[in-house]
C-alpha cells in the first residue's frame, strides 16, 4: 500500500526555519514525481514545490524561490523542503503529494497519493 507521511511541522517565528519530511513506503520514491503542497484557511490548496522522477530538475512557486529548497534522499525513500526565511503568508498545511508521471504539475488532480498534512505556523 503506497503511503506518504509528512512530519516536521510546528511554530516559528517569522525569519525562522524548519525542514519538512515526507517519508513514503510501499513504494519507490525515486520513481516518482514528488510534490509539495499548502492550504492555508479558507485558500484553495497551492503547489510550492516539486522534484521530478528523472534527473531531479525542481521547480518552485515565485513566492518560494530563493526561501525553499526540495531535495529527496533516494536511501531514505524520503523527500524533504528546507524551508528558511519563513513568513506569516507561509502558514498553512503542507502536504506532500506524489505522480509516476515524470513531469512536475501544480494541479492537484495530476497526484494519486497525497499525506495526511502537517501544520506550519509562522507567528510571533
Amino acid at each position: 500500500q503506497l503511503q506518504l507521511v509528512e512530519s516536521g511541522g510546528g511554530l516559528v517565528q517569522p525569519g525562522g526555519s524548519l525542514r519538512l519530511s515526507c517519508a513514503a513506503s510501499g513504494f519507490v520514491l525515486r520513481d516518482y514525481s514528488i510534490a509539495w503542497f499548502r492550504q492555508a484557511p479558507g485558500k484553495e490548496r497551492e503547489g510550492v514545490s516539486c522534484v521530478r522522477r528523472s534527473g531531479g530538475t525542481t521547480n518552485y512557486a515565485d513566492s518560494v524561490k530563493g526561501r525553499f529548497t526540495i531535495s529527496r534522499d533516494n536511501a531514505k525513500n524520503t523527500v524533504y523542503l528546507q524551508m528558511n526565511s519563513l513568513k506569516p503568508e507561509d502558514t498553512a498545511i503542507y502536504y506532500c503529494a506524489a505522480t509516476p508521471g515524470p513531469y512536475c504539475s501544480s494541479y492537484v488532480s495530476r497526484y494519486d497519493s497525497w499525506g495526511q498534512g502537517t501544520q506550519v505556523t509562522v507567528s510571533s
